[in-house]
């Protein structure tokens, strides 16, 4: 059992009320940490006024150096930062291998861009009045930076809002998804040996009463969210006049025009659709296919997802691990069973594996229908809708019909 306690400006905190980590493989749980609360916030934000105070009064260079130790000292905690990855998340562990190098370039990122912060001036003497007369900005540190992160990538989507911020001289409160707070937790320690000022960094787990008090807070003046376009749309609400950073669900298509290869398009939706058990904000959830193509596509797609390995996110050979929770296994099959009463016909997959009542089957659905939640809504599963077309213009329109956003690709030559 892993236990954690929780970071308030540089003091490890405990409390009796707690949050159990489940590993989403075996259901059974794997960690506990403290479940903050408002109070909480208030003491992190109080704490973190000093320690703005402290990290702005930095230099650049300063900055740099920290930042750079920690991205030292997160590699040399790789492999431990990873298993707990598969533990926390269910993905598999060269899938949390990867989050962690890619969180170690994040920091390098954000290290370099901290020498970078510049300014501007202007010819303030091309004005009639401007004559003997010099204009210039700079940028300067904003203050406290509220960051709320999801459970599908806990160590890098953490490090997106933190790492930038630190770098540009902030104090940062993060609260991380309470399904994965044990490796934003490991962050905290990892920040504070590398030399954040203590004050100016705190990870506090819990519900949604933290995240409402971090967002609203008068003392707070960037938000950075990324989520449900459901909360996204609740925090907008909240925020008032703060900067605020969003980054939302999204039901990403790609395009296979008649002119496309063929393999190359199947692999990419292989590798984007069934990436982290679907649980990705741009995994391919829709595939467009010319009718020229359509059934080879097709076929080539189900030859390729029935070689995926499922099964026990530990081992180097599995390709997909388990959903992060019961209540999404459910949904994603009421959403198949809605599609599939439209019209829609189930080419591979469709129901939880046998073996392991915890994993999706990597599942193909065609013929899918506009009016359905699985066109229309993010699955955040390893599903993948296939629809032909006769037009790239019919295409385009069934792309643009969702309300996301973030991404789509296209297959042409």
């Amino acid at each position: 059992m892993i236990e954690k306690k929780m970071l308030i400006g540089g003091e490890w905190v405990d409390k009796e009320e707690k949050i159990e980590v489940i590993y989403p493989y075996t259901r059974k749980p794997i960690g506990r940490v403290p479940k903050g609360d408002e109070k909480d916030v208030e003491k992190a934000i109080e704490r973190a006024k000093e320690g703005f105070k402290e990290i702005s009064s930095l230099t650049a260079y300063e900055r740099y150096e920290i930042l750079m130790k920690a991205a030292e000292i997160l590699k040399s905690r790789a492999e431990e930062f990873a298993k707990t990855l598969v533990l926390e998340v269910g993905k598999t562990i060269r899938e949390a291998r990867t989050e962690v190098q890619r969180a170690i370039q994040t920091l390098i990122f954000s290290a370099e861009e901290a020498k970078r912060i510049n300014g501007e001036t202007f010819p303030i003497d091309a004005h009639p009045n401007g004559k003997g007369k010099v204009g210039f900005y700079i940028r300067v540190p904003v203050g406290i930076v509220s960051a709320i992160t999801p459970f599908n990538f806990p160590l890098n989507l953490s490090m997106h809002k933190v790492a930038p911020a630190l770098a540009a001289g902030n104090a940062v409160i993060l609260k991380p998804s309470e399904r994965t707070p044990l490796t934003p937790l490991m962050l905290g320690e990892v920040l504070l040996e590398a030399g954040v000022p203590p004050k100016a960094i705190s990870v506090i787990p819990g519900y949604g009463d933290v995240g409402r008090a971090m967002t609203t807070h008068p003392e707070v003046r960037v938000v950075s969210f990324t989520g449900s376009r459901k909360v996204g749309d609740i925090i907008a609400r909240q925020v008032g006049i703060k900067k605020l950073v969003l980054e939302l669900g999204s039901n990403s298509a790609i395009i296979l025009h008649k002119d496309g290869n063929v393999q190359k398009a199947v692999e990419k939706t292989v590798q984007g659709g069934y990436a982290i058990a679907g649980q990705v904000c741009i995994s391919v959830q829709r595939v467009f296919v010319h009718e020229d193509l359509y059934d080879d596509f097709l076929k080539r797609l189900k030859e390729r997802v029935s070689k995926l390995k499922v099964g026990d996110p530990m081992k180097e050979d599995t390709d997909l691990g388990p959903m992060i929770a019961p209540s999404e296994l459910e949904r994603i099959q009421e959403w198949i069973s809605e599609a599939v009463q439209k019209g829609a016909r189930i080419e591979a997959g469709g129901l939880r594996c046998a073996e392991d009542e915890t994993i999706f089957s990597p599942t193909i659905v065609s013929l899918v229908p506009e009016d359905s939640k699985l066109f229309k809504e993010e699955a955040f599963a390893p599903v993948v809708a296939v629809n032909p077309y006769k037009d790239i213009e019919e295409a385009i329109r069934w792309v643009n019909s969702s309300d996301y956003g973030l991404q789509v690709g296209v297959f042409t030559n």
